[in-house]
C-alpha cells in the first residue's frame, strides 16, 4: 500500500468544531456562526439552533455547503436583506474557503444606519471572513461501522489486533 503524500493539502476539509465571531459595521453587529453539518438537514438544524439563539436579531443570512468537490449541495438566503447582498456573497467566502459539509450563519443586529448595498456585501463577506478565519479544520475521513462474529476462543486476540 502507498503512502499518503503528506506535501499536499488534505481536499476533504470540514469545520472540526463550531465558532463564532463577530464584528461591527457603522452601529450593526454582525455575528457569524460555523458548523459541520454533513447533510441538508443537519444545516437546517443549525440555522434553527442559532435563530432559537438569538431571536431578537433583525436578520439570520445563511449559507450552506454540503459535500466536496463536483459532488456539492448549495443553499443560501438573504433573509430580509435587499436580493443578492447577503446570502450569496456569504455563499461564495464559504464556497472559496475549501471547506464542505458547512454551514454558516451570519445573525445582524441592525443599528439604524442603513449600510446601502455595497455595504451589506461588504459586512456579510467580511463577517464569513471572520469565522473562516478561526475555525478549526479537519481532513473527512469516510467511516464506516463493522459488524465481526467471531468465536470466543479468538476474543482476546481479535481485540489486541
Amino acid at each position: 500500500m502507498p503512502d499518503r503524500d503528506t506535501t499536499s493539502p488534505p481536499t476533504n476539509l470540514v469545520p472540526a468544531a463550531p465558532a463564532r465571531a463577530a464584528i461591527r459595521v457603522v452601529n450593526s453587529r454582525f455575528i457569524a456562526s460555523i458548523a459541520p453539518a454533513a447533510s441538508v438537514d443537519a444545516a437546517r438544524a443549525f440555522i434553527a439552533a442559532v435563530r432559537a439563539e438569538m431571536p431578537d436579531a433583525s436578520h439570520h443570512v445563511h449559507a450552506y455547503l454540503i459535500g466536496h468537490g463536483a459532488t456539492t449541495t448549495l443553499g443560501a438566503s438573504d433573509d430580509g436583506e435587499p436580493p443578492g447582498t447577503a446570502g450569496r456573497p456569504t455563499l461564495a467566502v464559504l464556497r472559496g474557503s475549501g471547506l464542505g459539509d458547512t454551514a454558516l450563519v451570519v445573525t445582524r443586529y441592525f443599528g439604524g444606519t442603513l449600510l446601502g448595498t455595497g455595504g451589506l456585501v461588504r459586512a456579510y463577506g467580511d463577517a464569513a471572513k471572520a469565522v473562516l478565519a478561526i475555525v478549526p479544520r479537519a481532513e473527512k475521513i469516510e467511516r464506516r461501522v463493522l459488524e465481526l462474529v467471531i468465536e470466543y476462543g479468538a476474543y482476546e486476540p481479535v481485540r489486541r489486533l
